[in-house]
């Protein structure tokens, strides 16, 4: 059987600073890099990501780029979007089309969004922006800056805030190595797998 614990270990994966656990598989350094308001980006970046039965939120991040999440294995992710309009949408990422899940699931720059696996071990979910993820481009949500924007969704902002808030976001840029995390992406660390 294929668990939470399986895929750490098979994919090398490490603790992500959102929750769950995560790789870089992919950054497309063999194309000129592409100018953003913020600096040069890769084109194309892409990681697996992890949600498991012992960190189950992704928490409340927006990216500037846009993010194409795609479910590989394991139960269904609940994702919940907050848009710049203030609407709130809920998409389920997974397999079975019959039970309302989506196998892709697109996220624009500037939405924020959060994830839970509401049930089961795990959930492997692939994830492919453009242009590329940079840190820098990644803001990690603040309960009361939140509450702020979103006055009408303060239950569900607080549900799916970091408990201790963190703000810091390590920083890289083009030319880092595609796989593993370096130095300077160290997370937090979440639950030790059971």
């Amino acid at each position: 059987m294929l668990t939470a614990r399986y895929w750490i270990d098979a994919l090398g994966l490490e603790a992500h600073v959102e929750g769950g656990y995560f790789r870089r598989t992919f950054q497309a350094d063999h194309r000129p890099t592409t100018r953003t308001p913020d600096g040069d980006r890769y084109t194309l970046t892409s990681i697996h990501y992890l949600l498991t039965h012992w960190t189950a939120i992704g928490h409340w991040h927006l990216n500037r780029s846009d993010v194409l999440h795609f479910h590989q294995h394991g139960e269904p992710v609940t994702y919940h979007l907050l848009h710049p309009d203030g609407r709130h949408s809920t998409v389920v990422l997974g397999q079975d089309p019959r039970q309302g899940h989506t196998l892709t699931l697109a996220v624009p720059g500037g939405v924020w969004k959060a994830a839970h696996l509401t049930a089961g071990d795990h959930a492997l979910i692939g994830e492919a922006v453009a242009p590329g993820f940079d840190w820098a481009d990644m803001t990690l949500g603040r309960y009361e800056e939140l509450t702020a924007r979103f006055p009408g969704h303060s239950e569900l902002v607080h549900r799916y805030c970091r408990p201790d808030g963190h703000p810091s976001r390590p920083t890289s840029s083009p030319g880092a190595p595609a796989a593993g995390t370096h130095a300077h992406e160290q997370p937090l660390t979440p639950p030790a797998p059971p």
